[in-house]
């Protein structure tokens, strides 16, 4: 699957009639695919399965291509499910999804230029000494261009591809009757709070003056922060369309995999630390844990931080609950901890006692493992490899919580996202004395 994968130059559809097309077309070829499969299967004697026609490599292919293309909506559901029921699906989607975390195709340069046209009028061209078409970054709302100013400073310039915002309701319709048709979703998984989600942060991480915003307000919260460096806005070059920001150096932060252990201990540490601050002590959080967010500066050995689009306030009562629940977490009272994951939503009338029980179980072991003495050691997977099992028999056991807020799948989801970089970078980190520090 990834040796097919090719971020390119592609128009992106931004009509509402385009993008519907878009989606029509790829159905129709994923129907065809399995016909044609269908009868290869009849031809050798054998009676072929509807999971078995749809999974194969050409319908996986011309998803992964097709979703990466209509980028906006499409790319988005398809964020949200790979990280929130990411161990629920099929190996065979979650991959294909996965990959919409990280890449996605890019406006060739025409088209670019019309969007740099209708934002910044037809003179821009001339206040720069060079703007690469290529895009260093793309996703699912627009691409990042480095660009240098005449003055000599570099400035990273967001675009956001056009016809975003007009098509996100009928773009988040469509995408959501497509995977329903498709058979693949968990049969127990709800997916209308998804797509209602997917509306919402669309709206939101389509606004780039609220982003820049977000940016103001971190740079200024983590000014005095050694381990941290934020960009700096050139509100003169922002639009509603355009985020223009300081270029910041560093390369990708799981890269730091190969540095020393105590340097990958100190980013963990300072990343984890961060994430507390951002739920306990500023109400706000970056609610988007993909690695692309974070880089490394090596000459200074601080922390890029990027993307602010995803910035969430979190509801008081709800950080409250999970103050109490690590408070409760941390000095063995069950009972409490029993009492905090009901009032947060993961326990509810319909969880089966059993299921409750095996919850309550899951929270202490993790408890027990995070919060003794001494350092974490993230490299060692048994707690990982067993907290995936037990989830995915949770779930095949019929456990999915009907009321649980989305902001408390936005915190699972940021702390999660920590989890897997710290494994990544094979790091030891503090985190007792951490959850001190911040719980006071």
């Amino acid at each position: 699957m990834r040796d097919t994968w090719t971020p390119r130059p592609v128009r992106v559809p931004a009509s509402r009639v385009a993008r519907l097309g878009r989606l029509g077309s790829m159905a129709t070829g994923i129907a065809g695919g399995m016909a044609l499969e269908g009868v290869r299967h009849l031809s050798r004697g054998a009676r072929p399965s509807y999971r078995g026609l749809l999974l194969t490599p050409g319908n996986m292919t011309r998803l992964a291509n097709e979703l990466a293309q209509m980028r906006g909506a499409a790319m988005k559901v398809g964020q949200l499910l790979s990280m929130d029921a990411g161990e629920l699906l099929p190996p065979e989607l979650s991959e294909i999804l996965s990959r919409l975390r990280a890449d996605a195709h890019f406006m060739p340069p025409r088209q670019l230029k019309s969007v740099l046209n209708a934002n910044w009028g037809t003179a821009w061209l001339g206040q720069f000494e060079r703007f690469d078409t290529r895009p260093v970054a793309a996703a699912s709302i627009g691409q990042v261009h480095r660009v240098r100013r005449r003055s000599g400073e570099d400035l990273a310039v967001k675009v956001q591809y056009p016809g975003v915002v007009d098509s996100i309701d009928s773009d988040v319709r469509n995408v959501g009757a497509l995977l329903r048709m498709s058979g693949l979703l968990p049969a127990g998984l709800d997916l209308a709070p998804y797509l209602e989600e997917a509306r919402g942060l669309l709206r939101a991480e389509a606004d780039y003056q609220a982003e820049a915003g977000h940016l103001e307000t971190f740079g200024g919260l983590l000014a005095d922060d050694p381990a941290f460096v934020v960009p700096r806005l050139y509100p003169e070059w922002t639009t509603p369309r355009i985020l223009a920001m300081s270029f910041m150096p560093g390369r990708p932060i799981e890269e730091t995999a190969d540095t020393p252990q105590e340097t990958r201990d100190r980013i963990a540490t300072a990343l984890i630390r961060l994430t507390l601050r951002e739920v306990f002590e500023f109400g706000m959080m970056q609610s988007d844990p993909n690695f692309a967010n974070y880089r490394y500066d090596d000459r200074t050995g601080r922390i890029v931080l990027l993307d602010f689009g995803a910035t969430r306030v979190l509801d008081p009562d709800l950080v409250d609950l999970y103050r109490r629940l690590a408070q409760a977490g941390r000095d063995g009272d069950r009972g409490a901890v029993v009492a905090c994951l009901a009032a947060i939503g993961f326990l509810d009338d319909g969880v089966l006692p059993d299921l409750a029980d095996r919850v309550v179980a899951m929270a202490g072991r993790i408890f027990d493992a995070v919060l003794g003495a001494g350092h974490f050691d993230f490299a060692e997977t048994a707690l990982s490899t067993e907290l995936n099992a037990e989830g995915m028999a949770l779930a095949e056991a019929g456990y999915f919580p009907t009321a649980l807020p989305m902001d408390a799948l936005y915190l699972q989801r940021k702390f999660g996202g920590m989890f897997l970089l710290a494994r990544r970078l094979g790091a030891r980190v503090p985190l007792r004395r951490i959850v001190d520090e911040v719980l006071g």
